[in-house]
């Protein structure tokens, strides 16, 4: 294998703790022998999340299709049915004031 695609694997394998990320101690140590591999793998983890960012994304989009294609409209934000059983629910245990007399 091409030694960049060998590093890429390493830190891959590093970052998503695989079966052949490196001990702690030996991972510092290269991170110590080899100035560039921190910012690689830092460059490597934005990614990651980049990538996790977009694919959340496009299944939210992808559920709002769904949802509108079953129930010919877009869904309420922050008014759905769990904020409204909260907040029925604290009625019900709200401290009880007494009447002015």
């Amino acid at each position: 294998m091409r030694p960049e695609l060998d590093r890429l694997l390493l830190i891959e394998q590093q970052l998503l703790n695989g079966p052949a990320a490196l001990p702690a101690d030996e991972w510092n140590l290269r991170l110590l022998l080899d100035g560039d591999l921190e910012a690689d793998a830092a460059t490597q983890q934005r990614l990651y999340q980049g990538l996790r960012l977009a694919g959340r994304q496009q299944l939210r989009r992808e559920l709002v299709a769904i949802h509108t294609k079953l129930y010919g409209s877009q869904p309420r934000r922050g008014g759905g049915w769990p904020q409204q059983l909260t907040a029925w629910l604290r009625t019900l245990w709200a401290p009880q004031r007494p009447a002015a007399t």
